[in-house]
């Protein structure tokens, strides 16, 4: 154990030096059962890149555009079917009233995701972007690498062309969705018709080169070995230091509720230790945001001492992990008293992290 000890202390360490650790060290961090010495040298690396005397929120809305998939995902519970009674496509006056009530609260940004809809061809979405951008002065952070992928093969057009259309009529950013783990033996498993690892990793090359930026998520306690999951953070921080282009890094655990998956639920002992070794791994990452929507509220707070800088969004509308049966909701005053129970200032901020 002494031995194992040593290991631990000597990576940690290298992080604490700005030192990269390898693939072989962040797996041998999970091996150590010391939670406490985890987050606190998550916590010293995240003084190092945040140093600021704030921590963050944003205040947006998840507007799910349709629920229509053919992805069928065995971890979903939201999606329906084609012919599915439950089915819908958003009218755009829905839309517009979403859009409208986010800012009267204050927000600045919609997050737009859907599912894989067989039939809807680009145009459709390009008219919604411009039809939104016309009314509001709104950031739109939408459509998942997996959609951008569908849309590319439904079209018949290149990934880089789809973007450059969508961002044209007014597309943003791109949101890290869809990525689960990003090794191909779990997306065989649970997801067959969704796009590939290398595939979601080329939406984000393609994005970034026409200088858009993205976030990265990572969905894990489901059938993901350890190796796996470091893995999923290796590519991850590859494209980054190609790129660049990636805002934040963004995991929560895996809603088994509902689910064809049949795992148990990880508790915050798991998502705590995860949380801190992708901030000890992502060193060119410039942020990573809790995940109260899977957590609550206190694990989340938590978080902000184990490398997260940021407590995400208000989620004024949140229908994805609600339909696996949890369903915690937070708003602007409550965020806020969180971080300054910490000692934070808490700041209201935009996809870039500009705080305002």
């Amino acid at each position: 154990m002494a031995i194992l000890s040593d290991e631990i202390d000597t990576i940690l360490e290298k992080s604490s030096n700005a030192e990269r650790l390898s693939s072989q060290e962040s797996i041998k961090l999970f091996s150590t059962k010391d939670l406490t010495i985890l987050g606190m040298a998550a916590d010293e690396v995240c003084k190092k890149k945040h140093p600021e005397n704030y921590r963050t929120y944003i205040i947006d809305r998840n507007i799910n555009y349709t629920n229509i998939c053919t992805s069928g995902c065995k971890f979903c519970a939201f999606y329906k079917e084609v012919q599915h009674s439950d089915g819908y496509i958003i009218p755009k006056n829905a839309l517009f009233k979403k859009i409208e009530e986010t800012q009267t609260l204050g927000g600045r940004q919609i997050l737009m995701q859907g599912g894989l809809h067989p039939s809807l061809k680009l145009d459709f979405y390009t008219d919604l972007l411009t039809s939104v951008k016309k009314k509001y002065d709104i950031h739109i952070h939408a459509f998942s690498p997996p959609e951008i992928v569908h849309f590319s093969k439904l079209n018949g057009i290149p990934v880089h062309d789809v973007i450059q259309r969508l961002k044209i009529a007014g597309l943003d950013s791109i949101p890290g969705g869809g990525a689960e783990i990003l090794v191909d033996r779990c997306r065989r498993l649970l997801s067959p018709n969704k796009c590939t690892a290398q595939e979601w990793l080329d939406v984000m090359r393609e994005a970034h080169k026409l200088g858009m930026r993205t976030t990265a998520t990572m969905m894990f306690g489901h059938i993901e070995t350890l190796e796996e999951r470091v893995e999923h953070l290796e590519k991850i921080r590859r494209l980054q230091d190609e790129t660049g282009g990636f805002t934040a890094f963004i995991a929560w655990t895996f809603q088994p509720k509902n689910t064809q998956v049949d795992a148990a639920l990880i508790g915050s002992y798991e998502y705590l230790r995860t949380i801190a070794i992708a901030r000890l791994y992502l060193d060119n990452i410039p942020s990573i945001q809790a995940s109260w929507v899977t957590q609550g509220a206190k694990i989340a707070q938590l978080s902000l001492k184990f490398g997260a800088n940021d407590m995400g969004s208000t989620m004024i509308e949140e229908n994805v992990v609600r339909a696996a049966g949890v369903s915690y909701q937070m708003s602007k005053e409550e965020i806020e008293s969180l971080i300054n129970d910490l000692g934070y200032e808490a700041r209201q901020r935009d996809l870039y992290y500009r705080v305002f």
